[in-house]
């Protein structure tokens, strides 16, 4: 009998085995992973081989494994996308979200709590876009011509100098003072110039604190904490500070949601604000003169176009309106083609629910990062990628403020940054004084960039020095 029941069963359970098998084997073929980087280090893994040169490793990893990859790397999976459906789940997938990947790095920076930052971060998102999004950036452009008048004038007619420090000499404290408040710690020589040394310091060191416990970096956490006690002084400040037109500034506005939100007035968003403000524009801007000033086709037209709509140097102060921009398009190609070639390392996602990328899944917990810098590299993006070519941006509709398709340097998707109309429209305003006042020479061949960093617009690896001359 129990023979005759084994022989019944035995078939039953074959097929039930096989069914079991079968689906294990289909969802093990559906959750097939991409490639990984591991290294053999464990929780380094390959940090350490990423960390020498970030930018050549992620094209070399991108030539070997293909467009999607993972790296694990100080305990983290990064997964990598450079083709078009990566791009796309990148952007538009409810299953990523930006807050959640950037409040670990947040929290070491600038000591902001992840609670309170998760709270905050979509009601400051939407103030910021407000006050600086298309339809009232140009309230800033009279603003911003009179502090550079300002800031020209202490260069005095000649000198000569590091065109990096050049160009902080100038937006340091012009941005300071409209967005913050006229005159804030920038108040005499002294005050100034350690302010600069502690900016610097927090600056350069931004992309190691974001990953590092702060006990191993004791210069940054001490250019952190100084200006963090700076900021808790000047708060009552930015507070009681009223412009000419009696207008709030961006900081205030700050201040006001995080006293409505959570009681307290923090100085660490003041630090975070005024490091996304300076820390991509200096760079660019860097980068803008040294490629206009590099190129004498590029520069003469420029001059030639600055020439015909303000005429002929003087000793006069012009005035910069909307209407003088639309005319000069030519420079704001010049800073859009300098973002392009110069453009962040990655930007980043962190994946919520398991996403489909080609025929990989790509699991839950996974940072999921795009490169802005080789995705503009990418020939069949943009042809020519290596070149210079400013008049790529014709085909740019910029009248209705939309970019070249691909161009990621400010982000995608719902946070792009903010601040981006008011970044482009202080570069262009800086451009077009500078030129207009001085004449401008390169004293060094133009720099390559450095591959040492991910975070934000790479610096120069050498010095480039400028010379300018006041024009009569």
């Amino acid at each position: 009998m129990m023979e005759q029941n084994t022989e019944l069963i035995s078939p039953t359970v074959i097929i039930a085995l096989g069914c079991v098998v079968l689906f294990l084997c289909l969802q093990r073929k559906n959750l097939r992973r991409p490639p990984c980087i591991k290294g053999w280090i464990p929780w380094i893994g390959a940090g350490l081989e990423l960390g020498k040169a970030p930018l050549e490793f992620i094209e070399k990893a991108r030539i070997k494994y293909g467009p999607v990859f993972t790296v694990f790397a100080m305990g983290n999976r990064m997964t990598f996308v450079t083709e078009e459906e990566g791009i796309n789940v990148f952007l538009k997938s409810k299953e990523v979200n930006f807050e959640l990947a950037v409040q670990t790095p947040v929290y070491r920076t600038a000591s902001i709590p992840k609670n309170i930052f998760l709270t905050l971060n979509e009601k400051l998102y939407i103030m910021m876009k407000g006050k600086m999004g298309t339809f009232n950036i140009h309230q800033f452009t009279g603003q911003l011509t009179e502090e550079l008048h300002e800031q020209l004038e202490n260069l005095g007619t000649q000198g000569t100098m590091e065109l990096t420090n050049f160009v902080r000499h100038l937006l340091y404290p012009v941005t300071v003072n409209i967005l913050f408040n006229k005159g804030l710690f920038l108040t005499h020589e002294r005050k100034m110039k350690e302010f600069y040394q502690h900016f610097q310091a927090y600056d350069e060191g931004f992309e190691y604190g974001s990953q590092m416990p702060e006990w191993l970096l004791r210069n940054w956490s001490k250019s952190k904490r100084w200006l963090l006690a700076l900021f808790e002084k000047s708060i009552p400040d930015i507070k009681a500070y009223r412009s000419a037109k009696d207008n709030s500034t961006l900081m205030q506005a700050v201040l006001e949601i995080l006293e409505m939100e959570t009681n307290k007035l923090n100085p660490n968003y003041v630090l975070l604000m005024l490091w996304a403000s300076l820390s991509n524009t200096i760079p660019v801007a860097f980068w803008t003169l040294a490629f206009v000033l590099s190129h004498p086709d590029v520069h003469k037209t420029i001059m030639e176009g600055i020439s015909t709509v303000f005429g002929t140097a003087s000793k006069d102060k012009i005035k910069v309106t909307e209407k003088d921009l639309k005319k000069l398009l030519l420079i704001k190609w010049c800073i859009l083609e300098t973002i392009r070639l110069r453009a962040p390392g990655i930007i980043t996602r962190k994946v919520m629910k398991p996403i489909k990328i080609l025929n990989f899944t790509i699991p839950s917990g996974d940072l999921l990062m795009l490169s802005p810098f080789w995705l503009h590299r990418n020939p069949k993006y943009f042809p020519e990628p290596e070149l210079f070519k400013p008049e790529r941006w014709k085909k740019a509709n910029l009248e209705k403020h939309a970019f070249l398709d691909c161009f990621m340097a400010f982000g995608g998707g719902k946070f792009q940054c903010p601040g981006r109309w008011f970044a482009l429209l202080e570069i262009q305003i800086c451009i077009i004084l500078i030129l207009y006042k001085y004449d401008c020479t390169l004293l060094d061949p133009l720099p390559k960039q450095s591959y040492l960093h991910l975070v934000g617009v790479p610096q120069p690896d050498d010095q480039c020095r400028i010379e300018y001359k006041q024009r009569i």
